[in-house]
């Protein structure tokens, strides 16, 4: 563990704050990776069924925002599901998009063309109007920038790219989450920053305005120790260190770490739940059964994509999802104690049955 650090080595969370930035700004970033909503229609239309009741609970019209919105893919399969279903959701509120890069706002506004909505872009949650709302997040945490710490004999450590490879630098003002951590010796500790500024922000909206968020992401429902930084370029895993700004960086998201954050404002915070079973829970077997039945020469890729997102050796135990909400509110849909199942089964607006 070197006690300066070099001129030319960069704390991690810059190093890929930077290189996603470039990748976002240079790339279309659905070449490397796909997302729930492209994969099936039926995680967008459940969402948005999902939006229509966890914000009529709130009393009154709602904005509704999602952050890390993409091609714009999930919140168009979102409206035409809360448009057809129930028009008057949306009546005083409005579609929010928590987006930077030009390129993916520029595919959102095509994607929400179609409907009767004039979507307005924010570059953070701090702009979106005060009032009403309810949040989404599907695959918005695992790419905001972290930092990685290292337990030596010394004491804590922290990472530092420098040409390509790792640099250990000594820590002398260790983050107090460090304290909480239980790690051995040479365990890497990730700690994301920009995650839990976010889960701050929203946790003071929703204890200031009524409101419920939802994030979908890969990631441990507990705060564990270990290196999860990867990289995808050109579709295949890639070094996370070499030719930044070619590769799409991410890493799992601390799902324990980001509730406690949010709860620490004053909000309620539920249980982690794996996707598979939230989806399971607001009726997505039955839905897809709907759509075969509808159009039965797509069934087989209809159960295809289902079973991407639901099975839990593929995306169904990976990726978790957790809601936070404001005082006083009661469990979102997927989310209450009991497991009462909620579907959207009946409802027949889709992209096969229009």
């Amino acid at each position: 563990m070197t006690a300066a650090r070099a001129a030319g080595a960069e704390r991690l969370d810059a190093f890929m704050a930077r290189a996603n930035a470039a990748y976002y700004a240079g790339r279309d970033p659905f070449s490397d990776f796909i997302t729930a909503p492209e994969i099936s229609q039926i995680f967008g239309e459940i969402l948005g069924a999902w939006c229509v009741v966890a914000g009529t609970r709130l009393g009154g019209p709602a904005h509704l925002v999602e952050a890390g919105p993409g091609r714009g893919t999930l919140m168009a399969d979102a409206l035409r599901v809360i448009t057809r279903a129930a028009p008057d959701f949306l009546q005083g509120g409005a579609v929010h998009l928590i987006e930077t890069s030009p390129r993916l706002r520029a595919c959102q506004a095509d994607a929400l063309r179609p409907f009767p909505v004039s979507p307005v872009w924010h570059e953070t949650l701090e702009t979106v109007p005060r009032g009403r709302m309810v949040l989404l997040a599907n695959e918005f945490l695992d790419a905001l920038p972290i930092r990685q710490f290292i337990r030596t004999s010394d004491g804590w450590g922290e990472r530092y790219v420098e040409g390509g490879d790792w640099r250990v630098e000594s820590l002398h003002d260790a983050p107090p989450e460090l304290a909480v951590r239980d790690a051995d010796l040479d365990d890497v500790v990730e700690i994301c920053p920009a995650a839990l500024a976010f889960a701050e922000a929203v946790g003071e909206r929703l204890v200031a305005d009524p409101g419920v968020a939802l994030f979908i992401d890969y990631g441990t429902a507990r705060s564990l120790p270990g290196d999860s930084l990867q990289a995808l370029r050109d579709g295949r895993p890639a070094s996370p260190l070499v030719d930044p700004g070619s590769a799409d960086l991410t890493a799992h998201v601390d799902f324990e770490a980001f509730g406690a954050a949010a709860q620490l404002r004053g909000v309620r915070n539920f249980d982690v739940v794996e996707q598979g079973r939230l989806l399971a829970s607001l009726g997505a077997v039955e839905r897809a059964a709907a759509l075969c039945k509808n159009a039965p020469e797509q069934a087989g890729a209809i159960r295809s994509g289902l079973d991407r997102l639901m099975a839990p050796e593929r995306m169904g135990r990976l990726f978790k999802a957790i809601a936070l909400a404001s005082p006083g509110q009661v469990a979102p849909p997927g989310f209450e104690p009991d497991g009462a199942p909620f579907s959207v089964t009946g409802q027949r607006s889709s992209r096969n049955d229009d």
